[in-house]
């Protein structure tokens, strides 16, 4: 397959998914609502989750007093940890599981990617909720402060349908990928920094923190609402890693998008 197919698969199979918006938007909604049928508080269970786990690790964890407004900087980084390890986690068997559809339909391949985006975020937006609520009761942050902050965010939802279709790639030609991204997911979660900071002492835990990638994703939504600054910095690297990963991401759907049919 030469470059000119590669690139014109991929822009047809996304241009082709975005003009089916009607459809992964309603499959999103169907799948939320599917998930707490029969349930008395229905997706309300999502902000309350939320809650209990924020606050089991803020009473955990909360001896850390050398990390300014503990509480708030924990909620924080742990819901974007949450919003970006759900979608990653999701996605790897995201074509395995959506196999008899892929067989059945002549749907796009990126319709089941932006179902899964749309779903991340309506869960996100539940738990969003909580979130915005315990800021406003632990830090009142100005309305500068909230602007940056969901600047950030938006950040990290335009770079979800990358990510997705990359891992999803993955998960569909390498079935072992699955159990390896859980486990790195589980471990992930205590070598990112959503209850502790760094020293600036060097070793291990400096370069955890400065070369784990979702440090910088945490920042640029946490440091606006604890100390009211924008990270350029933070920022502009989280906007690389996010180009980037759309690029893979156009490369992978574009050479493999028709492959996919007969490895689900």
């Amino acid at each position: 397959m030469t470059l000119k197919e590669v690139l014109k698969g991929a822009v047809e199979e996304i241009a082709s998914g975005f003009r089916r918006y009607p459809v992964w938007v309603a499959l999103a909604h169907e799948s939320i609502g599917d998930q707490h049928r029969r349930t008395t508080l229905g997706p309300l269970w999502l902000v309350l989750n939320y809650f209990l786990f924020a606050g089991a690790f803020v009473v955990v964890f909360g001896h850390r007093n050398e990390i300014e407004n503990f509480p708030a900087y924990v909620a924080t980084g742990l819901y974007v940890w949450l919003l970006m390890s759900e979608a990653i986690n999701t996605a790897v068997p995201l074509f395995r599981r959506e196999a008899n559809y892929i067989k059945g339909t002549t749907l796009p391949l990126f319709v089941y990617v932006m179902r899964l985006a749309m779903q991340t975020v309506i869960r996100g937006a539940y738990s969003g909720a909580g979130w915005i609520v315990l800021m406003l009761f632990l830090v009142q942050p100005s309305l500068e402060q909230w602007l940056m902050a969901f600047a950030g965010l938006a950040v990290i939802v335009l770079a979800l349908p990358a990510v997705i279709t990359i891992f999803a790639l993955l998960g569909a030609f390498f079935p072992d990928f699955e159990f390896i991204t859980s486990n790195l997911v589980r471990v992930g979660m205590f070598l990112t920094p959503i209850f502790w900071i760094h020293g600036n002492d060097g070793g291990l835990r400096q370069m955890l923190y400065e070369y784990n990638p979702f440090t910088h994703f945490l920042a640029i939504v946490r440091q606006p609402i604890i100390s009211g600054e924008l990270p350029v910095m933070e920022l502009v690297l989280c906007l690389g890693i996010s180009a980037f990963a759309w690029v893979l991401a156009f490369f992978l759907l574009g050479a493999l998008r028709k492959k996919v049919v007969f490895v689900v």
